[in-house]
């Protein structure tokens, strides 16, 4: 049965509750070594819809939802007052996910394209990261080496404006007990298993609508 609990973004009814039942390193990790690390953040027996080795809150956990019609089958909206992501489906519904957003008006809304995806990318970050919080970043001034410690986690993807990089992210975190907070630096964070799972559904040149929060 689906339910007809509907959130409210921006002033239109999308989603109803749910269904039932950066620099760029010259050289990437191997397969081998993706797949080693990839079987780190996944928890054993592996179920999106109820493991949750990291306390997350329910509604947090991947969960297929009715969305409203007329919503662009691919299309990613992210929900930042709810702090939900929703990975639009070609039949009017929609995997919806626990994200983190931006802190102290970080965060960015907008309208972008997915311009690229990495697996377990590097990490550079920003000279206004740097600039606000030199004694947190200075020392990744010349990036950081993919891995499970690694800001970006497991998968990215990188939003442009037209061919710009906005060096905006959607992106695993290695600190998923963030996730339905504001924690971090104007991306949009997910959990390692969760956002493994959404990354190879998400083309290039999609859309990420992400709302004001």
């Amino acid at each position: 049965m689906l339910t007809r609990r509907h959130f409210i973004i921006t002033g239109a009814a999308l989603f109803s509750g749910p269904l039932a039942g950066t620099a760029l390193a010259s050289t990437s990790p191997s397969e081998a070594q993706q797949a080693a690390w990839d079987a780190e953040v996944t928890p054993t027996n592996y179920d999106p819809a109820t493991s949750n080795p990291w306390g997350l809150a329910p509604s947090y956990l991947p969960t297929r939802v009715e969305t409203r019609a007329g919503l662009v089958p691919g299309d990613i909206h992210v929900d930042a007052v709810a702090r939900f992501l929703y990975h639009i489906g070609a039949d009017q519904t929609a995997m919806r996910y626990g994200v983190a957003i931006g802190r102290d008006g970080l965060y960015e809304p907008g309208t972008y394209r997915i311009g690229r995806k990495q697996q377990w990318p590097h990490w550079t970050p920003t000279e206004s990261m740097i600039e606000r919080e030199p004694d947190v970043y200075g020392q990744w001034a010349d990036g950081m080496d993919p891995g499970p410690s690694n800001p970006l986690g497991s998968r990215a993807l990188y939003l442009y404006e037209g061919e710009r990089d906005t060096y905006l992210r959607i992106h695993g975190t290695p600190q998923p007990r963030t996730i339905g907070t504001r924690a971090s630096s104007g991306c949009v964070r997910m959990v390692m298993a969760h956002i493994n799972d959404l990354y190879d559904e998400v083309d290039i040149g999609a859309t990420a609508h992400l709302y004001p929060a």
